[in-house]
């Protein structure tokens, strides 16, 4: 009897020790109440704030290192939200698939969307024409990249697909409304920070000017959706350090506004309407 109630006291202190170790009396560790959490899902509706002015940093091309690799960490390092529109082109190597893997897991932070596989390949007025085949473009983007939003950016042309909303050029709209039907939405941009690209992709507004570009399309409500502006910019314009610091300052400047927040792209009104 001495024997098993010295093993008892054995069992029982081991136990206790244990249950110390992962967090002590019985409480769930960091991990595993990390591990608990419901992992957010692309596509899942969020509550707006009409005191808020929403900002969807949208960059374009990517995988494009190393420029893509130097928005993703500006935006994490700034704790900023940003939708990368993928082109499967463009990842025609392990690496760079990696790249696309890496901006996939990053949900919620990250999001990609689809720009479609050949970028029409730069013949946009040929890609249009042919609604079909450009259809056939995007599905065979979505797959080869497992983009998980049927949320499309057309190559060279801002054009808009919500619920019940379609605008923008004349030459696409033959495709919209075929990726309309297959309930998909298409997405423009409010603002392009443009850049030269004879010399290498140079951005042309600085940082102020794109902050100032932003700040006046809010106050006068020239948006495609109030309270909500939508920026493209592709990656390759911020590889050289200077530009990378021009982005930094953009963000850091907006972010001294208590009414701007970022989100990425399946938050966007037009894609939550219902």
């Amino acid at each position: 009897m001495k024997a098993l109630k010295h093993g008892l006291t054995l069992f029982t202190i081991t136990a206790v020790l244990f249950a110390a170790c992962k967090g002590g009396s019985g409480e769930k560790s960091a991990t595993d109440s990390l591990a608990a959490a419901p992992k957010q899902v692309p596509g899942a509706p969020i509550k707006y704030d009409s005191s808020k002015r929403y900002i969807f940093l949208t960059w374009d091309d990517a995988p494009q290192p190393p420029g893509t690799n130097i928005c993703r960490r500006i935006f994490k390092e700034q704790g900023v939200k940003a939708t990368f529109f993928v082109v499967g082109f463009n990842a025609s190597t392990p690496s760079r698939l990696r790249i696309v893997d890496s901006l996939r897991a990053g949900y919620p932070e990250f999001l990609i969307g689809n720009h479609s596989y050949s970028h029409a390949y730069n013949k946009y007025k040929d890609f249009y024409a042919h609604p079909d085949s450009a259809v056939r473009d995007f599905l065979h983007n979505e797959q080869y990249l497992n983009v998980p939003v049927k949320i499309i950016r057309l190559p060279g042309n801002t054009s808009w697909v919500g619920k019940g909303e379609m605008k923008g050029p004349k030459s696409t709209m033959p495709v919209c409304k075929k990726l309309d039907s297959l309930g998909y939405n298409v997405i423009g941009w409010d603002i392009e920070w443009r850049f030269v690209n004879k010399h290498g992709s140079i951005p042309v507004q600085s940082a102020d000017e794109m902050v100032r570009e932003i700040n006046d399309r809010f106050d006068g409500d020239l948006n495609n959706e109030p309270n909500s502006v939508v920026i493209l910019a592709h990656d390759r314009m911020f590889e050289k350090p200077q530009y990378a610091d021009s982005l930094n300052k953009f963000i850091a400047t907006l972010k001294k506004d208590p009414r701007n927040v970022f989100e990425t792209i399946d938050h966007y009104p037009l894609v939550q309407k219902k």
